[in-house]
């Protein structure tokens, strides 16, 4: 089985949120993760501590590593803000730059997921500021509707990946849809929006997602880790990541990119 690797970039500095409630919301997710015993003294103090820093996002050291491990991942940058997306096009625009630069895959975090011309002007954006002319989306907090995809395949979009769900790819008109089958954020927490599980149960909980995938035969299977928690101020998080890799690699998986899935899959229809 084929492993896509993906991250996407919610945040790039505290600060930028100077005008919404990310950091209220942030501060009380650590003291509720705190108050449970998810995570320790050490951890809260060094969230606190990337606040006052204004840091955060963690896209060199997930480079850093990614590169290391010959993942060839893909990393989504927002082009317009949104739902807690806030950084400026010209950071995007600097970290998108970085990304190309480290000859890893770049798409849009998308914001506008209902109008076929809010859904254009973004992909406009995007290659304006890349000079890119082929990528592809995936919608911040996953949003769609039933329209999305045709939108999407309409602006000029080469693939999404958007839709979780444990299947295999499929195509819409001239687009292809990618399901998420693991998102770091239902791997650490159950139903709620702080983590409520141990490294152990996150493990357990990839590992039967894993089993169930191979089990149906799937050829390309999406993993999604937000920048945001690679870092020892979310240790469990980096660990589970780590973890992962290394998981992959002893069980034989391999690592293909949305682009080169792609080329696979159009040679195989």
């Amino acid at each position: 089985m084929n492993v896509i690797i993906s991250h996407d970039v919610d945040h790039i500095t505290a600060w930028e949120h100077n005008k919404d409630l990310i950091l209220p919301k942030h501060i009380i997710r650590n003291c509720i993760e705190f108050g449970l015993r998810y995570i320790s003294h050490e951890e809260l103090l060094k969230r606190f501590r990337d606040i006052l820093r204004n840091r955060w996002n963690n896209l060199e050291a997930m480079m850093k590593f990614d590169k290391e491990q010959t993942v060839p991942s893909t990393f989504f940058f927002g082009v317009q803000n949104g739902l807690g997306l806030s950084y400026s096009l010209r950071d995007a625009a600097f970290w998108i730059n970085k990304a190309i630069e480290e000859d890893f895959s770049v798409g849009v975090h998308g914001i506008a997921f209902e109008r076929l011309e809010d859904i254009s002007e973004e992909h406009y954006t995007f290659a304006r500021t890349t000079k890119l002319t082929d990528f592809g989306i995936r919608m911040h907090y996953l949003r769609r509707t039933a329209e999305t995809l045709r939108y999407l395949d309409k602006a000029g979009y080469g693939f999404d990946s958007s839709f979780p769900g444990i299947e295999s790819p499929y195509k819409v008109g001239g687009l292809w849809e990618f399901p998420l089958q693991i998102m770091d954020g239902n791997i650490m927490s159950r139903n709620n929006r702080w983590q409520d599980r141990t490294l152990s149960q996150a493990k357990d909980g990839t590992k039967a997602i894993l089993e169930d995938a191979v089990n149906h035969d799937f050829k390309y299977f999406t993993v999604l880790l937000h920048d945001r928690y690679f870092s020892d101020s979310f240790a469990t998080w980096r660990e589970w990541y780590v973890w992962l890799i290394n998981y992959l690699k002893d069980n034989k998986f391999e690592f293909i990119n949305y682009t080169d899935a792609i080329k696979e899959l159009e040679k195989q229809s």
